[in-house]
């Protein structure tokens, strides 16, 4: 399993990348493994306000269907229109091409509060 050091994560398996005020973010190595191969990715829409833990978009697996929460509070900026026709990109990239949505974040400690790699490695080993 992946975890890159330059980048926070939920204990819903979302990671975040601060890039300035914008967070980019996808779900984690650990979580497109847990869901299978990936059939289909609902995101949502540009310009939504969402709020930390609130449910955001959907991911299709084989397996199930899966909520994606919004680990930090702002307005969905980009959105990766690629997925719609290329969703497996969410497992065989997680933490590149098949990253999920952009928000302008409302509050820089948020993103702080998220978990190291460190945190979120002991996290998912229980």
């Amino acid at each position: 399993m992946s975890t890159p050091e330059d980048l926070r994560y939920s204990n819903d398996h979302e990671w975040a990348r601060l890039e300035g005020d914008l967070v980019r973010i996808g779900i984690t190595d650990y979580a497109q493994d847990a869901l299978g191969d990936v059939v289909y990715v609902q995101l949502p829409a540009v310009g939504s306000a969402v709020v930390a833990r609130d449910s955001i978009a959907e991911v299709e697996s084989t397996k199930s269907v899966s909520d994606i929460f919004a680990p930090l509070t702002g307005t969905v900026v980009a959105v990766n229109d690629v997925l719609t026709d290329s969703p497996d990109l969410v497992n065989t990239e997680p933490y590149g091409s098949g990253w999920l949505f952009e928000i302008q974040l409302t509050d820089a400690a948020e993103y702080d509060a998220l978990m190291t790699a460190a945190q979120y490695d002991a996290f998912v080993a229980g």
